[in-house]
């Protein structure tokens, strides 16, 4: 039983003791498999670069795993790549087979040549956990590919429940935790297995009315195209002014529409009233698991609750294909705690949120969060100075 390691192999190639093969690298470590009655287990280190290892396998692992996230996607990288980020993948094989892997996210600390850089893994890595030659192969070859980047931190958020066990293996692994979260700790997901009727039952009282009440009230959801894109960034702008929070630049929308919107993976839906839009959401899925990403609403007839019914209409869209949850993604992380915790008045951050995702009866779910590793040493205490 042979195990094949792909990640970075030029600048770290001595340090892991790996012979050059067309500049990639070859077969450069043993190690013992604990289901493989002690045979040595063959690693070879490769980066996401190398020939035969394309956007499309990458894509079908991150859908069949377990731990697979839509943000493991090469779409997401290449999505952050259009706002100054660099994406690269590693992953281990297994006699041909794609076993873990994770996409890392790169960017400089400072706007200078040759800075040192940030490195992060959003959702990731894909892997799993409970095997532990998996886990420490992968992590060598995302440490070399990190520091062979000039990145003097890693940060990584994995896809794991929060639990005591976790947090040991992480500590294990050479990481402590962050003190600043790039996606959210704490999100309700949603069961959409059951029949619809079942999935209404479970909403507050109020949410499960406000779905209908749209409903009788002329509020029409329909699925958007490209030119539906600039409707939605104007009702992001308002939705901003209103709530004042900041949003993202216009093209950060279209990009992401643009680079998703192809495949299937992601849909824009509109809540209209007499053709006119009120609200609008962007949803993604993959594999069994949907998630909802940007949110938006106008100033008009907020009194007929188009973002409850485009809400049920997400789930109604995921549902029909195949997904078995629906992630509303982010709610503040003291609920996770206490969901009855007093809402501020006026309610900042994720509160606000919480007041609107609360009511659609899914199950309260906090992850490990975000945990760093320096390269260097007082690197993670001059990040944390720098909010980093």
């Amino acid at each position: 039983m042979g195990v094949r390691l792909c990640g970075h192999a030029a600048a770290n190639r001595r340090r892991l003791r790996r012979p050059g093969d067309h500049g990639v690298g070859q077969a450069l470590a043993q190690r013992h498999h604990p289901l493989s009655g002690g045979l040595p287990v063959i690693l070879d280190v490769q980066t996401s670069q190398s020939p035969g290892w394309d956007d499309g396998v990458w894509d079908a692992f991150v859908e069949a795993h377990p731990r697979g996230h839509f943000l493991q996607l090469s779409g997401w990288g290449q999505f952050k790549e259009a706002f100054g980020w660099e994406s690269v993948r590693v992953g281990v094989f297994e006699q041909g087979r794609l076993l873990a892997g994770a996409q890392i996210l790169l960017r400089p600390l400072i706007h200078l040549p040759l800075t040192p850089r940030f490195a992060y893994i959003p959702k990731g890595p894909v892997v799993a956990w409970e095997r532990h030659d998996l886990v420490g192969a992968l992590f060598q070859a995302i440490h070399a590919e990190a520091r062979g980047r000039r990145a003097v931190m890693l940060r990584i958020e994995p896809e794991l429940r929060d639990a005591p066990d976790h947090h040991s293996r992480l500590q294990d692994l050479g990481f402590t935790p962050s003190l600043r979260w790039i996606q959210p700790r704490t999100t309700v997901w949603i069961d959409l297995t059951p029949d619809e009727e079942t999935i209404l039952k479970r909403m507050k009282q109020k949410w499960r009315y406000n779905v209908r009440l749209a409903g009788r009230k002329g509020v029409v959801v329909r699925e958007g195209d490209a030119d539906d894109v600039e409707a939605f960034i104007d009702l992001m702008q308002v939705t901003g002014e209103r709530k004042a929070f900041g949003v993202h630049a216009p093209d950060y929308y279209r990009a992401f529409w643009r680079i998703f919107s192809p495949s299937g993976r992601v849909a824009l839906l509109l809540a209209e009233f007499e053709g006119e839009p009120l609200a609008g959401i962007m949803v993604g899925r993959l594999g069994e698991h949907a998630y909802y990403f940007y949110g938006a609403s106008g100033n008009r007839h907020r009194n007929l609750m188009p973002s409850h019914r485009l809400q049920w209409e997400a789930m109604r869209w995921a549902k029909s294909r195949g997904c078995a949850g629906y992630d509303l993604w982010g709610v503040p992380d003291a609920v996770a705690n206490d969901p009855d915790a007093p809402i501020p008045d006026p309610p900042v951050g994720m509160w606000g949120v919480w007041r609107f995702k609360r009511g659609f009866g899914g199950e309260i779910v906090r992850y490990v969060g975000a945990w760093d590793r320096g390269y260097l040493p007082g690197v993670l205490a001059a990040a944390r100075k720098r909010h980093i």
